[in-house]
C-alpha cells in the first residue's frame, strides 16, 4: 500500500511538469526490471561476499594449522639430528673402536643418558672381531651377547667402505617384546659404521681397520608423540605422523598406530569412502610436499558420522642422501571449528539481503540509498573481518613474541629488520638499540659468519645453519642459527629469516664428556703404570730378602739392606695407594669417618708435596661424627682442592687441613698459603671449564665435580681469599661442611 502510493506521487510530478501521457504500465515494468536486476545484484554480491569471507576465513585456519604443522616438523627434525650426531660422535670414540673395556660400555653409557629422552632405549656396538654385542638400556644396565640375523645383516652393510660415515635407518617395526600393548610401541634402528680412524694414548697411530657397527633403536612412538601430543588446533583438532612406508606413527585414535594410513580408516569406518585423503597422502604427504586441504573423515574424537576435516600437512626430512628418507606430519580439525564465524556471517548477511529485498519491494525509488546503506553495513563488515584478521596476524605475531628462542630478521646489508622480545631481552637492547643495526654489532663476536651465511641466502637461495658464539655481559653462549630466505610473489628474497637456539648447555655436556673420557684415559695410563712399577719393586724387595737372610745382622751391609728394604716398601705403599685411587668403584654410600679420607688423601699426594717443597699441617678432631657419603667421591673433593692448593704454592708453602664437628655439621678445612683468588674470577670458580691454569695444566672441571659431588649430598662448599692487595698475608680457605648420619653405630669415630 505504502509503495503504490509513493509510485502514485511520482507519476502525478511526472504527468505535471512533463507534457508527454505517461504510461503507467510500462513505468511498472521498467522498474519491476531495473528492481529484478537491482535485486538479482544484490544477492549475488552477497552470494560472492560471504563465499569470498568463508574461503578467507577457511584458509586463515588453514595456515595457521601449516604453522603448527612445520613447527612441529622442524622439532622432530631436530630430534632427529641430535640422535644422528650423537651416534656419529659415539663411533669416532677410541674406546669404541679400540674395543677398550670397561671404557667401552662408560662411553655408551654417557651417550645413553644424553639421547634416551629423545626416545632412544638401547644403545648396542656389533664388534666385528668376536661378534659379541655390548648393549646399553634402562635395566639391565647391559649385556653382551651373540649377534642375530638382523645385527649380522647390519654389521655386513657396515663393512662396505662405501657406507663409511654413513648412518642407515632401518623399518619401522612393532617392539617384538610387547606385542599387546595398547598403543603399540613402534622401534627403529639407526646403524653406523665403526672404523679405528681416532687416536688417543694408547693408540697414537690410527690402524683404519674395520671394528664393528653402533645401532640407537628408537621408540619412534615416543620421539614423534612427544612433538604430536601437545599440538592443538582450535579447540578440538590434533596431529598424526605417518612413515615414508605410509604407517601411523602417531595418531589421535590409538588403535591406528602401526597401522596402514591407506587401510586404518576403512577398517574402521568401511561405509565411508576415504578417496581424497589417501590421495593426499599418497601425491603430497608421502612426495615430501607441504600444502593444505580439506577430506571427508567418518569420526572425529567420539562423534561419528561423515565429518569435513581440514588438514594442513609438512614434510619431516630425515635425510637427503643417497636416497631421500621422508615422513610426514598433519594437522587436522573439523571445519565446525571455523563454521560458528562463518554461520554468523550467513545469518548477518540473509538478514541484510531480506531487508533489502523488502525495500527493494517497497520503495523502488528509494533503490539508491537502500544500496548506499547496504554499501555501508558490507563495509562494516569487511571491516569486522579485517579486525578478525588482524587478530589473527596478532596470534601469530604473539606465536614469535613468546618463543623461547631469538627470532629475527635482515636484510642483504646484514641488518636487523626485525626481532622478537625474547632476543631484545637476551641481548638486554631496547629496539633502537637492535633495529637496523648491522649483525656484526649485535651478534658479537661471529656476526661476520652470520653475515656471510645472509649474503650466501641471496646468491644461492638455500637454507643455512650456523652455529656460533654470542657474548653477552661477559658472558658466552653458543647458539644454532636456522636461516632461511623470505621470498615475495616473484620468487625474489627479500629478507632472511633467522631462528637462533640457545645450545650452551648441550655443548657444555659436549665438552664434559669429552674431558671426561680424557680424565678417564688419564686414570688407566696411571693404573697401568702403577702396574708396571710393582714388578721390579716386587723383584728388589725379594733379592732384598734373600740378601738380609745371608748376611749378618751386625755387618754395615745389612744396615744398607734394611734401609733399601724400607724405602722399597715404601714405594710399593704409594703404588698400591695410587692404583686404589684411580681403579673405578661403584658408587656406594656408607658411614665414613672424614678423618680417614683425610689421612688417606694425605698419604696418596705425600711426594707431591716433598717435591712442591710444601709443609703440612693436620689438626684432625678425635671422635668426629660419621657422614653417609661415597668415599670415594669424598677424596676426590679433598684431592681436587689440595691439588689446586698445590699449583697457587709455586716455590713452596704451607699446608693446613683441619676437620671438626659442629653438632649436625662435620666441617672440613683446607687453607694454602698463596697468591689468593682475584676479585674477577671469584664469581665463577665453580664454574665449568672455568680455569685460570695455563693451556694443557688444567680442564676447569675440579672444582665444579668437588661442588657437585658436595651438593648431591645436601652439604656447602665456601672458601675465604685474601690477596695481596687485601692482606699482607694472602692465600685461600675451602670449607666443606657435610651433614652428621642419624645413624652412628658403625663404631668407633677415632681417626
Amino acid at each position: 500500500m505504502f509503495s503504490k502510493t509513493i509510485v502514485s506521487k511520482i507519476i502525478a510530478l511526472i504527468e505535471k511538469y512533463h507534457p508527454f501521457t505517461f504510461n503507467l504500465k510500462y513505468f511498472q515494468i521498467t522498474i519491476s526490471f531495473v528492481m529484478l536486476f537491482l535485486l538479482t545484484i544484490a544477492l549475488m554480491f552477497g552470494w560472492f561476499s560471504t563465499r569470498k569471507i568463508r574461503e578467507i576465513v577457511i584458509e586463515d585456519f588453514n595456515q595457521q594449522q601449516l604453522m603448527l604443522a612445520k613447527h612441529a616438523a622442524s622439532q622432530i627434525e631436530n630430534s632427529i639430528e641430535l640422535l644422528e650426531r650423537e651416534l656419529t660422535l659415539l663411533s669416532l670414540s677410541p674406546a669404541i673402536q679400540y674395543s677398550e673395556k670397561p671404557a667401552l660400555l662408560n662411553r655408551m653409557n654417557i651417550t645413553f643418558l644424553s639421547v634416551k629422552y629423545e626416545g632412544v632405549k638401547e644403545i648396542k656396538f656389533i664388534e666385528a672381531k668376536t661378534g659379541k654385542i655390548y648393549k646399553v638400556m634402562e635395566n639391565p644396565n647391559y649385556v653382551i651377547e651373540k649377534c642375530d640375523s638382523e645385527d649380522k645383516k647390519f654389521l655386513k652393510w657396515a663393512a662396505l667402505p662405501s657406507n663409511k660415515g654413513e648412518i642407515l635407518f632401518s623399518e619401522i617395526v612393532r617392539c617384538p617384546n610387547t606385542p599387546e600393548e595398547n598403543p603399540p610401541k613402534l622401534i627403529m634402528k639407526m646403524v653406523t659404521p665403526v672404523w679405528q680412524v681416532s687416536i688417543d694414548e694408547s693408540h697414537p697411530v690410527a690402524t683404519n681397520l674395520f671394528s664393528g657397527a653402533l645401532v640407537f633403536t628408537v621408540d619412534v612412538t615416543y620421539l614423534v608423540g612427544k612433538v604430536a601430543f601437545n599440538i592443538r588446533s582450535g579447540k578440538t583438532g590434533y596431529a598424526w605422523v605417518i612413515s615414508n612406508k605410509g604407517i601411523f606413527l602417531y595418531h589421535e585414535e590409538k588403535s591406528f598406530i602401526g597401522q596402514n594410513a591407506f587401510e586404518a580408516r576403512k577398517g574402521k569406518k568401511p561405509t565411508i569412502a576415504f578417496t581424497r585423503i589417501n590421495e593426499i597422502q599418497r601425491e603430497k604427504m608421502l612426495k615430501g610436499e607441504e600444502g593444505t586441504s580439506w577430506y571427508i573423515s567418518g569420526w572425529h574424537r567420539g562423534v561419528k558420522g561423515e565429518i569435513k576435516k581440514l588438514i594442513a600437512y609438512a614434510p619431516i626430512k630425515l635425510k637427503e642422501k643417497p636416497e631421500p628418507l621422508i615422513w610426514s606430519i598433519a594437522v587436522v580439525a573439523p571445519i565446525s571449528e571455523v563454521e560458528g564465524a562463518i554461520k554468523t556471517i550467513h545469518f548477518q548477511q540473509l538478514v541484510l539481503q531480506g531487508m533489502v529485498i523488502v525495500i527493494i519491494l517497497s520503495v523502488g525509488l528509494f533503490i539508491n540509498f537502500i544500496l548506499v546503506t547496504w554499501s555501508n553495513i558490507l563495509e562494516k563488515e569487511v571491516a569486522k573481518k579485517t579486525a578478525e584478521l588482524r587478530k589473527s596476524e596478532e596470534r601469530y605475531r604473539s606465536l614469535v613474541e613468546n618463543a623461547e628462542d631469538i627470532i629475527f630478521t635482515a636484510n642483504l646489508r646484514g641488518e636487523i629488520l626485525s626481532m622478537n622480545t625474547f632476543g631484545k631481552n637476551f641481548f638486554n637492547r631496547s629496539e633502537s638499540e637492535i633495529i637496523g643495526k648491522s649483525m656484526v654489532e649485535v651478534f658479537v663476536p661471529d656476526g661476520e659468519i652470520l653475515m656471510g651465511s645472509i649474503k650466501k641466502i641471496f646468491e644461492t637461495g638455500e637454507s643455512q645453519q650456523v652455529i656460533h658464539k654470542i657474548g653477552v655481559d661477559d658472558k658466552d653462549f653458543w647458539f644454532n642459527t636456522n636461516l632461511r630466505g623470505l621470498k615475495d610473489e616473484k620468487g625474489n628474497i627479500y629478507s632472511v629469516l633467522g631462528i637462533s637456539r640457545n645450545i650452551t648447555e648441550r655443548r657444555k655436556l659436549e665438552e664434559q664428556s669429552y674431558y671426561t673420557e680424557k680424565l678417564a684415559s688419564l686414570g688407566t695410563l696411571a693404573a697401568g703404570v702403577a702396574h708396571e712399577i710393582n714388578n721390579p719393586i716386587a723383584i728388589i724387595l725379594g733379592f732384598t730378602d734373600i740378601l738380609l737372610e745371608k748376611i749378618p745382622k751386625e755387618s754395615p751391609e745389612y744396615e744398607i739392606l734394611k734401609i733399601i728394604e724400607k724405602h722399597a716398601t715404601d714405594t710399593k705403599r704409594i703404588v698400591e695407594n695410587l692404583l686404589g685411587f684411580v681403579r673405578h668403584k661403584e658408587h656406594q654410600e656408607q658411614l665414613v669417618n672424614i678423618n680417614e679420607c683425610v689421612n688417606t688423601v694425605l698419604e696418596i699426594m705425600k711426594n707431591m708435596f716433598v717435591i712442591n717443597n710444601i709443609e703440612v699441617r693436620k689438626f684432625l678432631q678425635e671422635n668426629i661424627s660419621f657422614v653417609k657419603v661415597d668415599p670415594g667421591e669424598i677424596q676426590q673433593v679433598l684431592f681436587n682442592i689440595i691439588n689446586n692448593a698445590i699449583y697457587v704454592m709455586k716455590g713452596g708453602g704451607i699446608l693446613t687441613v683441619s676437620t671438626k664437628d659442629e653438632g649436625e655439621w662435620v666441617e672440613i678445612s683446607i687453607s694454602d698459603t698463596g697468591c689468593g683468588i682475584p676479585k674477577e674470577y671469584r664469581h665463577r670458580i665453580f664454574d665449568p671449564f672455568f680455569t685460570t691454569k695455563e693451556v694443557g695444566k688444567g680442564t676447569g672441571l675440579g672444582l665444579w665435580v668437588s661442588y657437585n659431588i658436595v651438593k648431591k649430598y645436601n652439604g656447602i662448599i665456601t672458601f675465604v681469599t685474601k690477596t695481596k692487595e687485601e692482606s699482607e698475608q694472602t692465600g685461600t680457605t675451602f670449607i666443606v661442611k657435610l651433614p652428621v648420619a642419624k645413624d652412628q653405630t658403625r663404631g668407633t669415630k677415632n681417626a
